[in-house]
């Protein structure tokens, strides 16, 4: 049996990882060229986007290449293949992501005391980053966040500003109402929150 090619190996590197990758990690795990394996990730992400009836594509998002579900497959599956987030911490992971950075106090102003335990899973299960910054903590989202709701970009204004737009186009903005927001990959909508930070 001759070697596979870059592309197939790179596939089943992303699928068998179960994680993003940078072009570098392919290239050094697959002993390849990066230029090659940049090369092989486009071409792959075009092959994959041509293939009909295919479940998975091929995204990047900040400069990290992942295996994952085509979002209107998502209301499809069992809910055992569904990333499990809590709609209740669906609701703290969309303030955070709209309002980020954000302070812990803040939040915890808007929801509570729980919030404090879902921050924890939140950070748990890498969706979102949390720094002291004095006397609290300043939240933001991770790329992980990014990969899971579909999001292109990594940056946290970036991000930010696309989960508004996410908000906008679902309508949750309307008069006094601010929103806590939409999931847009699970299809869940969550409901707004009226304070404004």
């Amino acid at each position: 049996m001759s070697k596979p090619g870059l592309e197939t190996l790179i596939e089943a590197t992303l699928f068998g990882a179960g994680r993003s990758m940078t072009p570098e990690e392919l290239a050094e795990g697959l002993s390849a060229d990066v230029i090659e394996v940049i090369h092989a990730l486009n071409s792959l992400h075009s092959s994959l986007k041509r293939r009909r009836g295919g479940a998975v594509q091929l995204s990047e998002v900040g400069h990290r290449w992942a295996l994952e579900v085509k979002p209107k497959l998502a209301d499809y599956l069992p809910q055992s293949a569904k990333p499990t987030v809590s709609e209740a911490h669906l609701k703290t992971l969309s303030l955070i992501a709209y309002h980020q950075p954000m302070s812990q106090t803040r939040l915890v102003e808007l929801l509570g005391p729980r919030a404090y335990d879902h921050v924890r899973a939140l950070s748990n299960a890498g969706l979102i980053d949390r720094r002291r910054d004095g006397n609290t903590r300043r939240l933001s989202t991770t790329r992980r966040f990014s990969e899971m709701f579909g999001c292109p970009h990594s940056d946290k204004g970036k991000v930010r500003k696309w989960w508004r737009e996410q908000v906008d186009k679902a309508g949750l903005t309307q008069g006094a109402e601010r929103p806590a927001a939409l999931a847009p990959d699970t299809g869940q909508t969550l409901l707004p929150v009226s304070e404004e930070e």
